[in-house]
């Protein structure tokens, strides 16, 4: 028996022998005080009182969340919550003790998984990350965030044509999903294919609430083509004019004279100087 389990069975226990107690001998007012009140401190929170928490801020929800996987920490749903507020805090390490936890008890949770696999990718371990996203494609292979994240994990390995064929099986099943188009569209720029990225970026713009990153990336991709008015047009969009004019002076520093994308990520022979980091910088750019 789990540790945390040990105290709220001996409370369960001590209100079990008062309820016994109670009815042998005969309660009081206070006895039936106190016996309702441990009886509602046992009790999972309402349906009601759980959205509302999770409507809240970081710290109420996840003091809400932590409240209730003590009551019962074997339940998926309260892991989970608890899990992802503690990641909203940013504390990454008690998340990952919880969902790690859980999965023992639940190691087939598709939903457990995920968790897992997002905290592997903020710490950077992608190759773990891979493996419990795939595992979450076996478990729930019509879940759509599965196939994508697994293809961000492959895009952070530099694995873009494998990266490639999961976003491609993800917009199978959800075509308009402005994440996995976003992050297909950085993966075939990744790859070099400038096109297939604008193609991309422009189905995730298209998008309702699409943001103003996804207006952004496009913008860079129109501009490694060398289409640098349209960029300004395209970037202007999010930004004021001068700030679009300005990058796209910047872009057109970088490509021009006789520069490739080869070039501008450090895979190309050119007699004037690279962007360093850029590939990895725009790695940085893909999310789930």
């Amino acid at each position: 028996m789990s540790s945390a389990k040990k105290p709220l069975l001996g409370f369960a226990l001590a209100l079990t022998a008062l309820s016994s107690a109670c009815a042998s001998t005969g309660m009081t007012k206070e006895e039936k005080a106190l016996a309702e009140a441990m009886e509602a401190a046992l009790a999972p929170a309402s349906q009601e009182e759980r959205e509302a928490a999770n409507r809240a801020d970081p710290l109420t929800r996840a003091n809400f969340w932590g409240k209730e996987y003590q009551k019962d920490p074997q339940n998926v749903e309260n892991a989970l919550q608890f899990a992802v507020a503690l990641r909203a805090m940013g504390s990454q390490e008690r998340a990952k003790d919880v969902v790690n936890k859980t999965l023992i008890l639940h190691p087939g949770n598709a939903d457990l998984m995920m968790v897992n696999g997002r905290i592997l990718m903020s710490e950077g371990n992608y190759e773990a990350a891979r493996a419990s996203f795939e595992q979450v494609t076996r478990a729930a292979p019509d879940r759509a965030d599965g196939w994508a994240a697994l293809g961000t994990a492959f895009d952070q390995l530099e694995m873009h044509r494998q990266a490639q064929m999961n976003y491609q099986r993800a917009l199978t099943l959800e075509p308009d999903r402005v994440t996995t188009l976003t992050n297909y569209g950085l993966s075939l720029l990744l790859s070099g294919d400038l096109a297939g990225a604008e193609a991309q970026l422009r189905a995730a713009a298209a998008q309702p609430g699409a943001g103003s990153r996804v207006t952004e990336n496009l913008a860079l991709v129109i501009g490694l083509q060398g289409r640098f008015d349209e960029m300004k047009e395209v970037s202007a969009q999010n930004a004021p004019d001068k700030v679009a004019e300005q990058n796209a002076a910047l872009l057109r520093g970088l490509v021009q004279p006789a520069r490739t994308y080869d070039a501008l990520i450090g895979g190309g022979n050119t007699s004037t100087s690279t962007a360093p980091g850029t590939k990895r910088q725009l790695r940085g750019t893909l999310n789930q």
